[in-house]
Formats: C-alpha cells, sequence, structure tokens
C-alpha cells in the first residue's frame, strides 16, 4: 500500500477523508489537500484506472487493522470442531444421544463435523446419510447452520454445522447461566432459613407456659402432719 510521496502517478480518483467523493485530481492537489488536514493520502485501489486515494490517518488505519486481524486469528483459534458419527440406521434412542451432543457442542460456539459411516450395502444407499443429516439440521435449527453441506467422502458422508452465536458469546452466556443458578440457589437457602426462623417464632408463642407451683405442693406431706 503506498502512501503519500510514494504515489507516483498523474492523477487519482480522491475520497475524503469523511467518505466523500471529491473526484478525478492531479496527484499535486491530492498531496495538497491532505497536508491541509495534517493526514495523509492512501492508495486504497491502485488497480483502478484512475488509482482511487483516500485521505486518512495512516497510523491509525494501521493499528485498526491490527487489532482487527488479531481479533481474527484469535477467534480462528478458539473455534474448535467437534465431530460425532452416526450410522445411517441408528436407533431414535442413539439418534437423541448424539442429538443432544450436537446441542451442548453448538451451545458452547464449536463447530461440529457429522460423519455418517456406510458399511457393506449402505454404501449403495447414500439418500438414507442424506436424509439423516437433512433432519439433524432441521432439529438443531435454532443454534446452528449448515456452514458444508452433506458430501460423499468415500464410505462416509460428512456435513459441518456452525454456531449461531461466537464462542464468546456462548462463553459469556454459559457463564451467565451458572451465575444465575447460582443466585437463585443462595436466594432458596435464604427463603429457607428464613421460613425455619418464622416457625421457631411461632412455636414460642403458641407454647402453653407452665404454672408456677403453690408453696404447698412443694412441702413434704410429713412435715405438715
Amino acid at each position: 500500500m503506498r502512501v503519500n510521496d510514494r504515489i507516483r502517478v498523474p492523477e487519482v480518483r480522491l475520497v475524503g477523508p469523511s467518505g466523500e467523493q471529491v473526484g478525478i485530481v492531479r496527484i499535486e492537489q491530492a498531496l495538497s489537500l491532505a497536508a491541509e488536514v495534517d493526514l495523509d493520502l492512501v492508495e486504497v485501489a491502485p488497480t483502478a484506472r484512475p488509482p482511487v486515494c483516500r485521505i486518512m490517518d495512516y497510523g491509525k488505519f494501521k493499528y485498526e487493522a491490527a487489532q482487527k486481524a488479531r481479533e481474527s486469528r484469535r477467534n480462528q483459534t478458539n473455534t474448535i470442531i467437534k465431530e460425532m458419527k452416526l450410522r445411517p440406521k441408528i436407533d431414535q434412542h442413539d439418534y437423541d444421544t448424539k442429538k443432544g451432543h450436537v446441542v451442548r457442542f453448538l451451545k458452547a460456539g464449536d463447530k461440529v463435523k457429522i460423519t455418517i459411516m456406510f458399511r457393506g450395502r449402505e454404501q449403495h444407499r447414500p439418500e438414507l446419510g442424506y436424509r439423516l443429516l437433512q433432519k439433524l439440521a432441521e432439529d438443531v435449527q435454532d443454534l446452528g447452520v449448515v456452514e458444508a453441506h452433506p458430501r460423499q467422502d468415500g464410505r462416509n458422508m460428512t456435513m459441518v454445522l456452525a454456531p449461531l452465536k461466537k464462542k464468546s458469546e456462548a462463553q459469556a452466556e454459559v457463564k451467565a447461566e451458572k451465575a444465575q443458578a447460582t443466585a437463585n440457589k443462595a436466594a432458596e437457602r435464604e427463603a429457607e432459613a428464613e421460613a425455619e426462623k418464622a416457625h421457631r417464632e411461632e412455636q414460642k408463642k403458641t407454647a402453653t407456659p407452665k404454672k408456677p407451683r403453690r408453696r404447698s405442693e412443694n412441702l413434704d406431706p410429713d412435715m405438715e402432719a
């Protein structure tokens, strides 16, 4: 990316600092306009005819581009691809179990690679695997979307599901749910303690007070005689 004096063309299509279209101007005029506002002239589309240049803060532009690149790499690093294997003639109980795992993975913000494994004559019935993958995708459509559509890969058929939420969003949601569950338990324990305390207080109020014994009841009968 060429900047300022390194832009060696007679004229450019100039874009102003706020994105406004200035039009085609001589390179000297473009450099002068950039200098007037203490910014840089940056060539953003060198292959255009004439090249497109924009007046901007090049230092700030490089910093923001580097930040975006780091964020992109971080998201790629955090994205984990889980794998789930199914047979084309899977029974309902096993299907529900496998689907539960897929749901958990998607909720955690992870991608899931679904593999249908064919054996023997099943290899001549690819429609069984396709229908199963379609059903699974429909069952979890509230949590994920099909990123890689079903395709035959030797004896297997694969499909990739991607979560609707980013990994960071999913993790934040899980933390919030855990915090809410902890708060709910604490509130329940506090309510139980208050109820127990009120119960004890009520028992004290309703308890029958003991009558004091009369003096004659405390005397020994032999002494009275």
